[in-house]
């Protein structure tokens, strides 16, 4: 017998494997130097892999541990929500885009973290599900929403670093408005004239 949902299956691993290797490489950096892989500006232009690198640098426990979790959510919803190779795609895009939006505050003279990344999958996410049709489309507006929200009160364009109750590290919202706005662009290069099917999961 014929398993219909097979090929649809077999792309929506691409999000699984995509969210697996980011937190793969942020438990790898963990045991690396922080100081050889975070972001820094004065730097960037002579070790441009820190661009990818920094958003793997994880300062503590806690900061490591949210990511993680992050990814872990993302994964579900992805996996809910049927996303794929488009999508994993526009995720790898974003990932240096998000770091390289950093520049535009010099300031931030050293910042580590997938939030970024995982701001700017949020989008993609919810981009996807906005293109589909009936309840995939209400939920996709929801997550979006509610991402803007966020920013918004975030206030992105304000102090560089935040201390956030709960959190001991300080939080660059910057960082997330810069992976959202990376999102957007990676979605738009990766998902213009494309159809989505319903999800076989059934979002």
């Amino acid at each position: 017998m014929v398993d219909a949902w097979a090929p649809r299956r077999a792309a929506g691993r691409d999000w699984l494997l995509l969210l697996a290797l980011l937190a793969k490489l942020s438990l790898l950096a963990w045991l690396l130097p922080a100081a050889a892989l975070d972001w820094q500006p004065g730097l960037i232009a002579h070790q441009p892999w820190r661009l990818l690198s920094a958003a793997f640098v994880h300062w503590t426990p806690t900061h490591l541990a949210a990511n993680l979790a992050g990814c872990v959510v993302l994964a579900a919803l992805g996996w809910r929500a049927g996303l794929g190779r488009r999508e994993a795609l526009a995720g790898l895009i974003a990932l240096p885009l998000t770091q390289l939006g950093l520049a535009l505050r010099p300031e931030l003279a050293h910042y580590g973290g997938l939030s970024g990344e995982l701001h700017a999958l949020v989008v993609i996410a919810g981009l996807s599900l906005l293109l589909r049709r009936g309840r995939e489309r209400a939920v996709g507006a929801a997550v979006l929403a509610g991402l803007a929200i966020k920013l918004v009160l975030e206030q992105p364009l304000g102090p560089v670093l935040r201390a956030t109750p709960g959190f001991d590290f300080p939080v660059a919202p910057l960082a997330h408005l810069s992976g959202a706005l990376a999102g957007l662009l990676a979605a738009g290069l990766t998902m213009r004239g494309h159809r989505f099917p319903g999800s076989p999961h059934g979002t």
